[in-house]
């Protein structure tokens, strides 16, 4: 069993074993309804099912998903964003759960750069997170506020040194005490930033949630999994990017730190939800909170 159907079985049971065996039909009927031709299902998939191909002679992305309340909302987002340091959508089908998106070309992702470029990588997000977070702010009513994905710190996962305990304080603290509010990417780490060659760098699968700018580093800091562990100098580079977003972005250097670290409990805790091993994280939880 690969990682995509291992992820997909994990999390849905069932209805994931079902969702998987009609992907075939899924994707020809996306096909059939948009035109598309060439349609090659890309490497490394996750919790989506994800395939390159055209339509007509433009680059597209279908991407096929099971949570249907998460594949709307990226729609949402991407809509919101429109091209605007984001791949620009194209099409949506609520009831296939399908998105038709432009694609990056060449299209490789900034994971590509870590070890040897990773200062050129964080200065690519840079360029991407100030062109996401110029959109004007969004109507609040059609995107989760951070605060509601907080609250599952407020479960009994059982995590090391008091950091579940820890996370939660620190989470309200934040949110009391966040100066502003935008419409965030949510999960913006390497593998979510493509180059373009016509564009430089294009966001991929935006989370769309609204909450503190700081917040929109954490997932780049402590990516990409589960390379950056194997790195004698990890917790060097992390640091490192911290301060690179603080000077380029004008971020609160403090601020940035703890929200990295409370969505990094918050990503074991997921991973936990998930049936998924959270130990690596559980690692980067630990590198994150020696900076304090």
């Amino acid at each position: 069993m690969n990682t995509f159907e291992h992820n997909i079985k994990s999390i849905w049971g069932k209805k994931g074993s079902s969702w998987l065996n009609s992907l075939p039909r899924l994707s020809a009927d996306c096909a059939k309804q948009w035109g598309l031709s060439e349609l090659i299902p890309i490497k490394n998939l996750s919790h989506n099912y994800i395939l390159s191909g055209y339509q007509g002679s433009v680059p597209i992305i279908l991407k096929i998903g099971l949570d249907i309340r998460q594949i709307d909302r990226e729609a949402n987002a991407l809509k919101f964003y429109n091209g605007k340091g984001c791949s620009k959508l194209l099409n949506h089908d609520s009831a296939q759960g399908a998105l038709l998106i432009e694609r990056a070309v060449p299209g490789k992702s900034l994971k590509s750069l870590f070890p040897t470029d990773d200062k050129k990588a964080t200065h690519y997000a840079i360029n991407v997170i100030k062109q996401l977070h110029t959109v004007p702010h969004p109507s609040f009513k059609n995107f989760p506020h951070i605060g509601d994905w907080l609250a599952a710190l407020n479960k009994d996962f059982i995590l090391p040194d008091s950091y579940l305990s820890k996370a939660g304080i620190l989470s309200d603290k934040l949110i009391k005490t966040s100066s502003s509010n935008t419409l965030l990417h949510g999960d913006l780490h390497h593998d979510n930033i493509l180059i373009d060659k016509a564009k430089g760098c294009l966001a991929i699968d935006p989370k769309g949630v609204i909450g503190e700018r700081e917040y929109e580093c954490g997932a780049f800091i402590r990516n990409p999994l589960p390379e950056i562990l194997h790195h004698r100098y990890a917790k060097e580079i992390i640091k490192e990017r911290i301060e690179i977003f603080a000077v380029n972005l004008g971020f609160c250097r403090q601020r940035i730190i703890e929200w990295s670290f409370v969505q990094a409990v918050l990503a074991a805790c997921q991973m936990i939800e998930d049936n998924l091993d959270p130990n690596q994280m559980i690692e980067i939880v630990s590198i994150i909170y020696s900076f304090y």
